[in-house]
């Protein structure tokens, strides 16, 4: 072979390449500029990079995977934590820069074990300066129970956040923590005996703040349930805006609520209030007892008694 045909398969192959190289720039430039629809505010998960990049391309059907990646080594590191997009349309490339370099301001707003989802949903809209009205309607709208799945705990809201929205990642997220907290305390998830076990556990709550009681107090709900007597619980009449609300005798006649155990047998349709993971193991695990009655004694601690006449005898002290 000649020197002058050498050249010439030489300059073919630099061509050849350049022109690859070319394609791969004009590729790579036209998908970082396709764009990309997101919620404004996004969660991002907390993980390395494949993990992340998983999981929000489960989310997403405009990430790729195994790309995005890759790509997302060039822009950064993702940040987790509630990160605000600036939009809700982005190129590729804005998206994944965002992911790395944005962060949202928020404010901690904290649902307590006791409380209901009516008042917190009014403590919701005073501090973030929400519509009650729009929170109230949607959460009627994707909540299947009226109260109590909402696990408590202190939630970094993004300032800027719709109701919708916020409505929605609380009672997605709280499902999802729900489902988990039913395996690990019951081995199996249903939403119905969760439910059930919820309102027992929404009942304690209401009736005593103290954990240690807590096993006593379902013991006395399991025992009554048994012989089908009524439960006869203060507790179960602050629901909803009557979260803290003195019970009566004339508010237990007049309410005709699902919720008045001193009116039907048995519990009432739906939990109380949100509950702690204490109640919730107490409603699943009371201990063994005759236990029927309780009432508050001096120091703030219940007696507990299994005869009425015992019951009346601590109630005159």
């Amino acid at each position: 072979m000649n020197k002058s045909k050498k050249i010439s398969i030489g300059s073919r192959i630099l061509f050849f390449g350049l022109n690859l190289f070319l394609i791969a720039i004009v590729s790579l430039l036209f998908y970082l500029i396709q764009p990309i629809g997101t919620e404004r505010i996004i969660h991002v998960p907390k993980g390395g990079i494949n993990s992340i990049i998983t999981q929000l391309a489960a989310q997403n059907g405009n990430i790729s995977v195994g790309f995005d990646k890759l790509l997302m080594r060039f822009f950064g590191y993702p940040q987790s934590g509630w990160i605000d997009m600036k939009g809700a349309l982005l190129t590729k490339a804005d998206f994944l820069y965002q992911l790395s370099h944005a962060k949202a301001a928020t404010r901690a707003v904290t649902l307590t074990p006791g409380e209901t989802a009516y008042i917190f949903l009014k403590q919701l809209s005073s501090e973030l300066n929400l519509s009650f009205e729009v929170l109230q309607r949607e959460y009627e709208k994707m909540s299947r129970f009226e109260d109590g799945w909402i696990v408590p705990e202190t939630y970094n809201i993004p300032i800027g956040v719709d109701e919708k929205w916020l409505v929605k990642y609380l009672i997605n997220d709280s499902l999802k923590r729900n489902e988990a907290l039913s395996y690990e305390l019951t081995g199996e998830y249903d939403s119905g005996k969760w439910n059930r076990i919820l309102t027992i556990a929404s009942i304690i709550q209401k009736e005593s703040a103290d954990d240690d009681e807590m096993p006593i107090v379902s013991s006395v709900i399991h025992n009554r349930l048994k012989i089908r007597m009524k439960l006869q619980m203060d507790g179960t009449l602050n629901y909803g805006q009557f979260s803290h609300t003195k019970i009566t005798p004339k508010r237990i006649k007049e309410d005709t609520s699902h919720y008045n155990t001193y009116a039907h047998y048995g519990l009432p349709q739906n939990p109380v209030c949100a509950v702690s993971k204490e109640a919730i193991k107490a409603a699943v695990n009371p201990v063994e007892s005759e236990y029927l009655y309780f009432v508050k004694g001096e120091n703030g601690k219940h007696l507990f008694t299994k005869t009425y006449n015992e019951h009346l005898k601590n109630i005159s002290k």
